[in-house]
């Protein structure tokens, strides 16, 4: 018996069906992409939309706790004096962020509302920091507790709090991540470096 070939009506008949599904799983793997891009919520692409004051005005308050520990680097020694006043200003940045948070929740038609979660996660903040403040005769424990402080409210501003622009999560992430390297960086300097007194350097 012949095998009788298909007919011309029966192939284009398969053709679309082919070509629509492997559309349809190449689109839908990039639209699965995409969407997990978008959830992720920013690019650090996002900092080039920053205002220009919110962007100088964020990237020069990392100057107090680069200086710390360029400071003592740069003298190879490792000064309380210097590095608990690194401590108070990392303190002080965590109690902002979080007054930060209340100030934004607070506004009739803000994206956050002034309910427990959000006013409550924004109280937390400063709480860590009074605990970082505390804890004057033991700069390792004062500056885990401020690392643990900015690494929470950047959790809060990235996942827990809707409504920030993406420029500002992105500038917020570089910002602790620069943060808590210098606060790294004056823990190794404590444990390698010879400590000294401020006065020493005056001598």
């Amino acid at each position: 018996m012949l095998h009788r070939p298909p007919s011309t009506n029966r192939l284009l008949s398969i053709r679309p069906v082919s070509w629509h599904a492997s559309r349809l799983c190449h689109g839908d793997s990039r639209d699965i992409s995409n969407q997990g891009n978008s959830k992720e919520g920013f690019s650090m692409k996002a900092l080039t939309q920053a205002p220009k004051p919110a962007l100088y005005l964020g990237f020069s308050g990392l100057i107090p706790f680069l200086s710390a520990p360029l400071l003592m680097a740069a003298t190879y020694s490792f000064y309380p004096e210097i590095a608990y006043a690194q401590i108070v200003y990392g303190a002080s940045i965590v109690s902002f962020l979080g007054g930060a948070r209340w100030g934004f929740a607070i506004p009739p038609g803000s994206p956050a509302q002034p309910d427990w979660m959000n006013l409550g996660n924004s109280v937390v903040p400063s709480l860590i920091a009074w605990l970082a403040l505390l804890c004057k005769d033991n700069f390792t424990e004062g500056a885990f507790v401020v690392i643990m402080g900015l690494g929470l409210s950047l959790h809060y501003d990235l996942t827990l709090l809707p409504g920030y622009p993406a420029w500002f999560k992105a500038m917020r992430t570089v910002l602790t991540l620069v943060a808590t390297f210098s606060l790294v960086a004056t823990l190794a300097i404590k444990k390698f470096c010879t400590e000294r007194k401020i006065k020493d350097i005056q001598k």
